[in-house]
């Protein structure tokens, strides 16, 4: 499969396309991760305020939201079904600008290829992601980064799995596909188009702290990169999954086993 066109290969948009395009872009980024930037970035700010040092204090990814655990439950599905809206208009925003899912990569996965090249990059970003945090937080870059602080209710594991899926959905298609997409409709080059994705991915992680930001702004060049030149999005789905379940699950089944994990 190939990548969509380039801008150039079709007509160049009118003054009113290109208008509907960036207001477009703006208000889903508005409502999706742009604002969370915005926050993520203001957060290490107020940390970086604070007496202590960012190495001492602590920033948890899945939190508790009740004492009662069916009330909890129904947030966390919340939460995931926000995310699930969140990848759900990004494909729905491409649909109308003639991008079904085929397109963009998310035609009949190819199992071979999908789960292979998936594990590869997971391995590519995961490994390194971790040397990354463990430098950044020695160096006092890093908040301490709590995967789940959900209490140990039956369907902890689960939750978390779905949150695993529903922010890698979420995630690969607004930032990746849809961003990029639209931006090459705008006439940006493809080293543009990924630089903005990239900085994007890395704008709401900078509440783990500085190390969080790049890691991620890293991890979004070779995922970008990667979707660009092979128009394959589901190794990113399943190699961002991959990654968030072994950091979510693997952190809740065993923060009680060693002692040195926050």
């Amino acid at each position: 499969m190939t990548p969509p066109p380039p801008a150039s290969t079709a007509p160049p948009p009118d003054a009113r396309e290109r208008t509907t395009i960036k207001v477009e872009i703006a208000i889903v980024l508005l409502v999706t991760f742009g604002l969370s930037g915005m926050s993520s970035i203001l957060s290490l700010v107020e940390d970086a305020l604070q007496t202590a040092a960012l190495s001492d204090q602590t920033v948890a990814l899945n939190s508790s939201r009740s004492s009662f655990s069916l009330i909890d439950l129904l947030f966390q599905l919340l939460s995931i079904l926000r995310l699930c809206a969140w990848g759900a208009l990004g494909l729905y925003l491409l649909w109308r600008a003639d991008l079904a899912p085929r397109a963009i990569g998310l035609a009949r996965p190819r199992l071979k290829i999908g789960l292979g090249h998936g594990v590869g990059l997971a391995a590519l970003i995961g490994l390194p992601g971790l040397a990354l945090y463990l430098v950044g937080n020695a160096l006092g870059f890093n908040l301490n980064v709590v995967p789940s602080a959900l209490d140990d209710h039956w369907w902890r594991v689960p939750a978390l799995i779905l949150y695993a899926l529903a922010n890698s959905g979420a995630e690969e298609i607004i930032v990746v596909a849809y961003l990029i997409s639209r931006l090459r409709r705008l006439g940006l080059s493809e080293n543009a188009s990924l630089l903005c994705s990239s900085l994007l991915r890395g704008s709401y992680h900078f509440y783990q702290g500085v190390g969080g930001g790049v890691g991620n702004f890293l991890m979004g060049l070779v995922f970008g990169r990667y979707w660009q030149r092979t128009g394959r999005l589901w190794p990113l789905l399943i190699a961002h999954a991959l990654i968030d379940i072994v950091a979510f699950v693997g952190y809740a089944l065993l923060r009680e086993h060693l002692s040195w994990l926050p």
